[in-house]
Order: structure tokens, then C-alpha cells, then sequence
């Protein structure tokens, strides 16, 4: 089941670095930030989480985790993390699973060949579990702070609704 804005995560598991197990409940009562890249140490991915770990402090204060996914293994996750000094986690997703259930997975042309690859995505889940918000197809430069108002803002409807 694919998850749709305003509406429940479904049924999701996948291991991670540091021994997370990523369930729809891991992080309820929390912001949840799940972002999709295509592959550990490119130049693209680089910079992303390297943007996501710049802004890793405010967004903990705002009550969000960050959780990254790749079809990239373990091994690799663990390198990458440790490059870049990443204080989050990285779900290996090497069957998949969660990239074809979140609708990431596309067809790309890449030196001039049809490859399956990730198309970067972010989700913004809340704390009771609801996919909020989603970026598709996104651009980099600039992301994270997106990501960072869409959370103050959340938040800001929830005040007001209390």
C-alpha cells in the first residue's frame, strides 16, 4: 500500500544503521523526515546529507528525526555516515521495498541507457503517524530548509488546533 498525503503510514519495516529497526510506530510523538536519495558518496547525496546534518540540531529541536534510504547496504551506509560524521540513521533498503511502496523508484536515462534508479524524494511524517507533506523529484539547493518550515509550520497548525 502506497502512502497517501493525510493519511496513516501503512505497514513498514527495514532495518538501519545503529540497529534501527524503522516501523510505522518507531517514531511516533515525533516529526519523522524520510528522504529518499539515489546512492551513498555521490555528489548529489553528498551534499544532501551533508545539508540534512547542518540542520540536524534545529530540526531535533523542533522534535524531528531525520531518517535517510537508499538501496545502498550496511557496509556502505556505515562508510557514508562515518564520512560525513551524519548523526542519523540510514535504512538499507537493498530489496527495495520501501522505494517501490513510497513510489520512488523511476526510470532515468543515464549515459544514454534506460536505468531503474531513486528519484530524490522526501516525506514529512507526524507524530501520530500521518504523512504530512511530500517532495518529489526535488532539487538539492535549498531543500533542507523547506523541509525545516514545513515542520515549523506543522507545528504551528497543531498549537492552533490545541
Amino acid at each position: 500500500m502506497t502512502p497517501a498525503l493525510n493519511k496513516a503510514l501503512p505497514d513498514i519495516e527495514a532495518l538501519g544503521t545503529g540497529g534501527l529497526k524503522l516501523t510505522q510506530h518507531t517514531y511516533l510523538g515525533r516529526y519523522l523526515v524520510l528522504y529518499f536519495y539515489p546512492k551513498d558518496n555521490t555528489p548529489g547525496c553528498t551534499t544532501e546529507a551533508m545539508q540534512f546534518r547542518d540542520h540536524h540540531k534545529e530540526l531535533t529541536k523542533l522534535g524531528a528525526v531525520v531518517v535517510g534510504v537508499s538501496r545502498d547496504n550496511l557496509l556502505s551506509h556505515n562508510k557514508f555516515k562515518e564520512a560525513l560524521g551524519l548523526p542519523f540513521e540510514l535504512v538499507a533498503d537493498t530489496e527495495e521495498k520501501l522505494c517501490h511502496m513510497f513510489g520512488v523508484v523511476k526510470n532515468k536515462i543515464m549515459y544514454g541507457k534506460k536505468v531503474k534508479g531513486i528519484e530524490r524524494s522526501t516525506f514529512l511524517i507526524d507524530p501520530q503517524g500521518v504523512l504530512r507533506a511530500e517532495w518529489r523529484g526535488l532539487k538539492v539547493a535549498g531543500h533542507v530548509e523547506e523541509v525545516v518550515a514545513a515542520v515549523k509550520a506543522l507545528q504551528s497548525e497543531a498549537k492552533v488546533a490545541a
